[in-house]
Protein backbone atom coordinates (compact mmCIF):
# COMPACT_ATOMS: atom_id res chain seq x y z
CA UNK A 1 0.00 0.00 0.00
CA UNK A 2 1.25 3.70 -0.47
CA UNK A 3 0.49 7.31 -0.48
CA UNK A 4 0.04 7.27 -4.42
CA UNK A 5 -3.48 8.93 -5.39
CA UNK A 6 -6.01 6.25 -6.16
CA UNK A 7 -7.34 5.64 -8.80
CA UNK A 8 -10.59 8.07 -8.56
CA UNK A 9 -8.42 10.81 -6.69
CA UNK A 10 -10.00 13.52 -5.89
CA UNK A 11 -7.01 16.00 -4.89
CA UNK A 12 -4.81 17.11 -7.32
CA UNK A 13 -0.82 17.58 -6.03
CA UNK A 14 -1.60 21.21 -7.25
CA UNK A 15 -4.39 21.52 -4.96
CA UNK A 16 -2.51 19.83 -2.38
CA UNK A 17 0.50 21.80 -2.73
CA UNK A 18 -1.69 24.82 -2.43
CA UNK A 19 -2.87 23.35 0.77
CA UNK A 20 0.38 23.22 1.89
CA UNK A 21 1.68 26.36 1.40
CA UNK A 22 -0.67 27.74 3.80
CA UNK A 23 -0.23 25.33 7.00
CA UNK A 24 2.73 26.73 8.24
CA UNK A 25 0.78 30.23 8.53
CA UNK A 26 -2.07 28.81 9.61
CA UNK A 27 -0.21 26.89 12.48
CA UNK A 28 1.84 30.39 12.99
CA UNK A 29 -1.90 32.39 13.41
CA UNK A 30 -4.21 29.62 15.11
CA UNK A 31 -6.20 30.69 12.31
CA UNK A 32 -8.72 28.03 10.54
CA UNK A 33 -8.55 26.68 7.17
CA UNK A 34 -10.48 28.68 5.09
CA UNK A 35 -9.11 28.46 1.88
CA UNK A 36 -8.30 25.09 2.25
CA UNK A 37 -12.12 24.36 2.89
CA UNK A 38 -12.98 26.04 -0.55
CA UNK A 39 -10.41 24.62 -2.11
CA UNK A 40 -11.47 21.00 -1.35
CA UNK A 41 -14.77 22.06 -1.56
CA UNK A 42 -14.39 22.65 -4.89
CA UNK A 43 -12.42 19.59 -5.77
CA UNK A 44 -15.52 17.19 -4.86
CA UNK A 45 -13.68 16.13 -1.60
CA UNK A 46 -16.46 16.83 0.49
CA UNK A 47 -18.65 14.62 -1.10
CA UNK A 48 -16.60 12.19 -2.16
CA UNK A 49 -18.18 9.41 -0.15
CA UNK A 50 -21.56 10.51 -0.88
CA UNK A 51 -22.71 7.45 -3.26
CA UNK A 52 -22.55 8.20 -6.88
CA UNK A 53 -26.65 8.18 -6.94
CA UNK A 54 -26.77 10.72 -4.05
CA UNK A 55 -24.71 12.95 -6.35
CA UNK A 56 -21.12 12.12 -4.49
CA UNK A 57 -18.09 10.58 -5.78
CA UNK A 58 -18.54 7.12 -4.55
CA UNK A 59 -15.31 6.56 -3.33
CA UNK A 60 -15.06 3.33 -0.44
CA UNK A 61 -13.48 4.09 3.02
CA UNK A 62 -10.42 1.76 1.78
CA UNK A 63 -10.01 4.61 -1.38
CA UNK A 64 -10.78 7.67 1.09
CA UNK A 65 -7.81 6.35 3.51
CA UNK A 66 -5.36 6.69 0.50
CA UNK A 67 -6.65 10.34 0.11
CA UNK A 68 -6.34 11.42 3.83
CA UNK A 69 -3.17 9.81 4.23
CA UNK A 70 -2.27 12.94 0.98
CA UNK A 71 -3.76 15.27 2.52
CA UNK A 72 -2.77 14.76 6.02
CA UNK A 73 0.95 14.75 4.18
CA UNK A 74 0.18 18.32 3.21
CA UNK A 75 -1.85 19.60 6.19
CA UNK A 76 -2.34 17.61 9.23
CA UNK A 77 -4.47 19.75 10.73
CA UNK A 78 -6.68 20.35 7.32
CA UNK A 79 -6.99 16.57 7.32
CA UNK A 80 -7.90 15.98 10.80
CA UNK A 81 -10.78 18.18 11.16
CA UNK A 82 -12.01 17.33 7.46
CA UNK A 83 -12.13 13.91 8.61
CA UNK A 84 -15.03 14.40 11.19
CA UNK A 85 -16.69 15.72 7.96
CA UNK A 86 -15.83 12.30 6.49
CA UNK A 87 -16.36 10.20 9.09
CA UNK A 88 -20.50 11.08 9.76
CA UNK A 89 -20.55 10.54 5.55
CA UNK A 90 -18.80 7.49 6.35
CA UNK A 91 -21.16 6.22 9.05
CA UNK A 92 -24.14 7.12 6.92
CA UNK A 93 -22.56 4.80 4.76
CA UNK A 94 -21.98 1.74 6.82
CA UNK A 95 -25.85 2.18 7.92
CA UNK A 96 -27.39 2.11 4.63
CA UNK A 97 -25.31 -0.38 3.53
CA UNK A 98 -27.10 -2.44 6.64
CA UNK A 99 -30.47 -1.63 4.95
CA UNK A 100 -31.27 1.18 6.71
CA UNK A 101 -31.90 4.50 5.43
CA UNK A 102 -32.19 6.54 8.80
CA UNK A 103 -29.24 8.40 8.02
CA UNK A 104 -29.36 8.39 4.00
CA UNK A 105 -30.30 12.45 4.85
CA UNK A 106 -26.47 12.87 5.87
CA UNK A 107 -25.58 12.11 2.44
CA UNK A 108 -28.23 14.44 0.89
CA UNK A 109 -26.71 16.99 2.85
CA UNK A 110 -23.42 16.40 2.28
CA UNK A 111 -24.22 16.35 -1.34
CA UNK A 112 -26.19 19.99 -1.15
CA UNK A 113 -23.07 21.11 0.61
CA UNK A 114 -23.88 20.97 4.01
CA UNK A 115 -20.74 20.48 6.70
CA UNK A 116 -20.85 17.84 9.65
CA UNK A 117 -19.24 18.41 13.00
CA UNK A 118 -18.21 15.76 15.29
CA UNK A 119 -19.88 16.67 18.71
CA UNK A 120 -19.02 13.45 20.26
CA UNK A 121 -16.44 14.08 23.28
CA UNK A 122 -16.65 15.34 26.59
CA UNK A 123 -14.55 16.37 29.37
CA UNK A 124 -13.83 13.46 31.70
CA UNK A 125 -15.99 10.98 29.95
CA UNK A 126 -13.83 7.87 29.18
CA UNK A 127 -17.04 5.84 28.10
CA UNK A 128 -16.65 7.56 25.15
CA UNK A 129 -19.81 5.88 22.71
CA UNK A 130 -20.74 3.69 25.24
CA UNK A 131 -22.45 6.86 27.70
CA UNK A 132 -22.99 10.40 28.02
CA UNK A 133 -22.69 13.18 30.56
CA UNK A 134 -24.93 15.63 28.17
CA UNK A 135 -28.95 15.38 28.42
CA UNK A 136 -30.97 14.70 25.31
CA UNK A 137 -34.47 15.62 26.99
CA UNK A 138 -37.35 14.53 24.97
CA UNK A 139 -39.39 17.34 23.22
CA UNK A 140 -43.23 15.27 22.95
CA UNK A 141 -42.94 14.93 18.86
CA UNK A 142 -39.95 12.61 18.62
CA UNK A 143 -37.30 14.48 19.07
CA UNK A 144 -34.99 15.94 21.58
CA UNK A 145 -33.26 18.63 22.77
CA UNK A 146 -29.46 18.07 23.76
CA UNK A 147 -27.76 19.96 27.42
CA UNK A 148 -24.20 19.75 27.50
CA UNK A 149 -20.43 20.40 26.89
CA UNK A 150 -18.91 18.75 23.67
CA UNK A 151 -15.26 19.20 23.58
CA UNK A 152 -12.91 18.85 20.77
CA UNK A 153 -15.78 20.04 18.09
CA UNK A 154 -13.06 20.56 14.87
CA UNK A 155 -14.19 22.33 12.22
CA UNK A 156 -16.18 24.88 14.99
CA UNK A 157 -15.27 27.92 12.54
CA UNK A 158 -17.81 26.18 9.87
CA UNK A 159 -19.78 23.15 10.60
CA UNK A 160 -23.27 23.80 9.61
CA UNK A 161 -24.86 20.47 11.22
CA UNK A 162 -23.56 18.66 14.32
CA UNK A 163 -23.73 15.30 14.82
CA UNK A 164 -23.84 14.48 18.89
CA UNK A 165 -25.44 12.24 21.65
CA UNK A 166 -27.27 12.77 25.52
CA UNK A 167 -28.46 10.46 28.18
CA UNK A 168 -32.41 10.47 28.18
CA UNK A 169 -33.70 9.46 31.89
CA UNK A 170 -37.24 10.13 31.14
CA UNK A 171 -38.61 6.61 30.32
CA UNK A 172 -39.68 3.88 32.20
CA UNK A 173 -37.19 1.47 30.41
CA UNK A 174 -33.94 2.92 32.14
CA UNK A 175 -31.33 5.28 30.53
CA UNK A 176 -31.07 5.38 26.98
CA UNK A 177 -27.92 7.13 24.34
CA UNK A 178 -29.72 9.32 22.11
CA UNK A 179 -27.98 10.00 18.49
CA UNK A 180 -29.28 13.00 16.64
CA UNK A 181 -28.26 16.11 14.92
CA UNK A 182 -28.23 19.71 15.30
CA UNK A 183 -28.50 22.98 12.91
CA UNK A 184 -25.71 25.54 13.33
CA UNK A 185 -28.32 28.22 13.60
CA UNK A 186 -30.07 26.58 16.63
CA UNK A 187 -30.17 29.06 19.25
CA UNK A 188 -29.05 26.42 21.94
CA UNK A 189 -25.95 25.83 20.39
CA UNK A 190 -22.73 28.58 21.41
CA UNK A 191 -19.15 27.70 20.05
CA UNK A 192 -16.72 29.49 21.95
CA UNK A 193 -13.59 30.47 20.78
CA UNK A 194 -11.16 28.47 23.33
CA UNK A 195 -8.44 26.94 20.59
CA UNK A 196 -5.16 27.75 21.61
CA UNK A 197 -3.37 24.35 21.57
CA UNK A 198 0.31 22.34 21.18
CA UNK A 199 -0.54 21.19 17.45
CA UNK A 200 -3.05 20.77 15.04
CA UNK A 201 -4.14 24.39 15.91
CA UNK A 202 -5.90 25.00 11.98
CA UNK A 203 -8.04 22.55 12.86
CA UNK A 204 -9.91 24.81 15.41
CA UNK A 205 -11.81 22.30 17.53
CA UNK A 206 -13.54 24.74 20.15
CA UNK A 207 -15.96 23.68 22.39
CA UNK A 208 -19.68 23.41 21.88
CA UNK A 209 -21.71 24.82 24.41
CA UNK A 210 -25.55 22.75 23.79
CA UNK A 211 -28.12 24.40 25.95
CA UNK A 212 -31.47 22.70 24.42
CA UNK A 213 -30.30 22.51 20.90
CA UNK A 214 -33.12 20.97 18.97
CA UNK A 215 -32.59 17.61 16.93
CA UNK A 216 -36.13 17.08 15.56
CA UNK A 217 -37.52 13.27 15.06
CA UNK A 218 -36.38 12.44 11.86
CA UNK A 219 -32.84 13.78 12.52
CA UNK A 220 -32.45 11.26 16.01
CA UNK A 221 -30.90 8.46 14.63
CA UNK A 222 -30.66 6.28 17.89
CA UNK A 223 -32.25 5.46 20.98
CA UNK A 224 -29.98 3.06 22.42
CA UNK A 225 -29.16 1.58 26.13
CA UNK A 226 -25.91 2.84 27.46
CA UNK A 227 -22.61 0.43 26.77
CA UNK A 228 -21.30 -1.70 24.26
CA UNK A 229 -23.41 -2.67 20.76
CA UNK A 230 -23.01 -3.95 17.83
CA UNK A 231 -25.61 -1.78 16.05
CA UNK A 232 -24.80 0.13 12.66
CA UNK A 233 -24.92 3.74 13.78
CA UNK A 234 -22.08 2.53 16.50
CA UNK A 235 -20.59 -0.16 14.92
CA UNK A 236 -20.12 2.91 11.99
CA UNK A 237 -18.79 5.43 14.18
CA UNK A 238 -16.08 3.40 15.47
CA UNK A 239 -14.54 1.66 12.30
CA UNK A 240 -15.09 5.24 10.56
CA UNK A 241 -13.80 7.31 12.84
CA UNK A 242 -10.52 5.01 13.77
CA UNK A 243 -9.78 4.17 10.76
CA UNK A 244 -9.68 7.52 9.02
CA UNK A 245 -8.05 8.97 12.23
CA UNK A 246 -4.96 6.36 11.35
CA UNK A 247 -4.80 7.36 8.09
CA UNK A 248 -4.54 11.10 8.64
CA UNK A 249 -1.00 10.26 11.33
CA UNK A 250 -0.06 7.14 8.77
CA UNK A 251 -0.07 10.88 6.48
CA UNK A 252 1.59 12.59 8.72
CA UNK A 253 4.89 10.17 9.63
CA UNK A 254 4.95 9.90 5.61
CA UNK A 255 5.64 13.14 5.59
CA UNK A 256 8.22 13.56 8.19
CA UNK A 257 9.93 10.66 6.62
CA UNK A 258 9.85 12.38 3.09
CA UNK A 259 11.57 15.57 4.78
CA UNK A 260 14.09 13.79 6.93
CA UNK A 261 15.06 12.18 3.80
CA UNK A 262 15.70 15.66 1.86
CA UNK A 263 17.33 17.06 5.02
CA UNK A 264 19.99 14.29 5.62
CA UNK A 265 20.84 14.42 1.79
CA UNK A 266 21.39 18.33 2.10
CA UNK A 267 23.34 18.30 5.47
CA UNK A 268 27.00 17.87 5.51
CA UNK A 269 29.55 16.45 8.21
CA UNK A 270 32.45 18.11 8.82
CA UNK A 271 34.04 15.28 10.62
CA UNK A 272 33.67 13.14 7.54
CA UNK A 273 35.27 16.30 5.15
CA UNK A 274 32.03 17.14 3.84
CA UNK A 275 30.24 14.11 3.41
CA UNK A 276 26.41 13.94 3.60
CA UNK A 277 24.51 12.96 6.90
CA UNK A 278 22.82 10.24 4.19
CA UNK A 279 26.27 7.95 4.65
CA UNK A 280 26.31 7.90 7.84
CA UNK A 281 25.96 4.78 8.88
CA UNK A 282 23.83 5.35 12.11
CA UNK A 283 21.68 7.84 9.95
CA UNK A 284 20.63 5.53 7.55
CA UNK A 285 19.72 2.93 10.21
CA UNK A 286 17.68 5.18 12.21
CA UNK A 287 15.44 6.43 9.07
CA UNK A 288 15.08 2.74 7.28
CA UNK A 289 13.94 1.98 10.96
CA UNK A 290 11.23 4.47 10.95
CA UNK A 291 10.13 3.48 7.25
CA UNK A 292 10.17 -0.06 8.49
CA UNK A 293 7.87 0.65 11.24
CA UNK A 294 5.47 2.57 9.41
CA UNK A 295 5.55 -0.02 6.64
CA UNK A 296 3.95 -2.55 8.73
CA UNK A 297 0.78 -0.09 9.53
CA UNK A 298 -0.82 0.40 5.66
CA UNK A 299 -1.78 -3.02 4.97
CA UNK A 300 -3.26 -3.23 8.36
CA UNK A 301 -5.16 0.10 7.70
CA UNK A 302 -5.89 -1.07 3.96
CA UNK A 303 -7.95 -4.99 5.12
CA UNK A 304 -9.69 -2.84 7.92
CA UNK A 305 -11.11 -0.55 5.57
CA UNK A 306 -11.56 -3.45 3.17
CA UNK A 307 -13.64 -5.68 5.83
CA UNK A 308 -15.89 -2.14 6.34
CA UNK A 309 -16.69 -1.74 2.96
CA UNK A 310 -17.21 -5.81 2.18
CA UNK A 311 -19.58 -6.12 5.59
CA UNK A 312 -17.06 -8.63 6.23
CA UNK A 313 -17.83 -10.39 9.97
CA UNK A 314 -14.93 -10.33 12.09
CA UNK A 315 -17.41 -11.32 15.09
CA UNK A 316 -16.41 -10.22 18.68
CA UNK A 317 -12.80 -9.27 17.99
CA UNK A 318 -13.91 -6.20 15.05
CA UNK A 319 -14.00 -3.67 18.28
CA UNK A 320 -10.49 -4.48 19.65
CA UNK A 321 -9.32 -4.37 16.04
CA UNK A 322 -10.56 -1.15 15.12
CA UNK A 323 -9.11 0.25 18.28
CA UNK A 324 -5.99 -1.55 17.25
CA UNK A 325 -5.19 0.39 13.98
CA UNK A 326 -5.87 3.80 15.40
CA UNK A 327 -3.37 3.00 18.31
CA UNK A 328 -0.35 1.16 16.39
CA UNK A 329 -0.78 4.10 13.89
CA UNK A 330 -1.04 6.63 16.38
CA UNK A 331 1.94 5.44 17.93
CA UNK A 332 3.80 4.70 15.22
CA UNK A 333 3.92 7.70 13.81
CA UNK A 334 4.78 9.46 16.85
CA UNK A 335 8.26 6.72 16.95
CA UNK A 336 8.20 7.66 13.24
CA UNK A 337 8.11 11.89 13.49
CA UNK A 338 10.97 11.77 16.51
CA UNK A 339 13.14 9.77 14.49
CA UNK A 340 13.30 11.75 12.04
CA UNK A 341 13.87 15.02 13.99
CA UNK A 342 16.74 13.07 15.39
CA UNK A 343 18.59 12.73 11.90
CA UNK A 344 17.50 15.85 10.64
CA UNK A 345 19.46 18.11 13.47
CA UNK A 346 19.44 20.64 15.67
CA UNK A 347 17.41 23.05 12.77
CA UNK A 348 14.33 20.84 13.71
CA UNK A 349 13.94 22.09 16.54
CA UNK A 350 13.01 25.87 15.57
CA UNK A 351 9.19 26.52 15.22
CA UNK A 352 9.97 27.59 11.66
CA UNK A 353 10.85 23.82 10.78
CA UNK A 354 8.19 21.25 9.06
CA UNK A 355 9.59 18.88 11.15
CA UNK A 356 8.92 20.54 14.46
CA UNK A 357 5.49 21.60 13.37
CA UNK A 358 4.69 18.04 12.42
CA UNK A 359 6.16 16.62 15.66
CA UNK A 360 3.38 18.84 17.34
CA UNK A 361 0.58 17.41 15.01
CA UNK A 362 1.19 13.94 16.06
CA UNK A 363 0.92 14.46 19.78
CA UNK A 364 -2.24 14.53 18.87
CA UNK A 365 -3.08 11.09 18.46
CA UNK A 366 -2.53 9.86 21.87
CA UNK A 367 -5.37 12.17 23.16
CA UNK A 368 -8.38 10.49 20.24
CA UNK A 369 -10.04 7.63 21.25
CA UNK A 370 -9.39 4.83 21.41
CA UNK A 371 -6.47 5.97 24.18
CA UNK A 372 -3.77 2.99 24.53
CA UNK A 373 -4.72 2.06 27.95
CA UNK A 374 -8.24 1.39 26.53
CA UNK A 375 -6.97 -0.65 23.52
CA UNK A 376 -5.09 -2.71 25.63
CA UNK A 377 -7.95 -3.20 28.14
CA UNK A 378 -10.14 -4.45 25.57
CA UNK A 379 -7.38 -7.21 23.79
CA UNK A 380 -6.64 -8.41 27.71
CA UNK A 381 -10.80 -8.92 28.07
CA UNK A 382 -11.12 -10.24 24.46
CA UNK A 383 -7.74 -12.94 25.38
CA UNK A 384 -8.21 -13.39 29.02
CA UNK A 385 -11.48 -12.68 29.64
CA UNK A 386 -12.67 -10.05 32.41
CA UNK A 387 -10.74 -9.67 35.59
CA UNK A 388 -11.95 -12.85 38.33
CA UNK A 389 -12.57 -11.31 41.82
CA UNK A 390 -9.45 -12.93 43.75
CA UNK A 391 -9.70 -14.35 46.37
CA UNK A 392 -13.14 -16.08 45.41
CA UNK A 393 -16.17 -15.48 47.25
CA UNK A 394 -16.33 -18.72 50.06
CA UNK A 395 -19.70 -20.29 49.55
Amino acid sequence: MTTEASPAAYLSEEVLERIRGRAARLDRENAFFDADLEDLRAAGYLTAMVPVELGGGGLTLQQLTLEQMRLAGAAPATALAVNMHQVWVGVANTVRAHGDSSMDFVLEEAAAGELFGFGISEAGNDLVLFGSSSEARPDGDGGYRFHGTKIFTSLSPAWTRLGTFGTDTSGHDGPHSVYGFVRRDDPGVTVKDDWDTLGMRASQSCTTILDGAHAPADRVVRRLPPGPTMDPLIFGIFANFEILLASVYTGVAQRAIEVATDTVKRRTSLKNQGAPYSNDPDIRWRLADAALALDGVYPQIELIARDVDALVDRGPRWMPQLSAVKSRATETALRVVEQCIRVSGGSSYFNRSELSRLYRDVLAGIFHPSDDESVHGAWANALLGPVVPWPPAEG
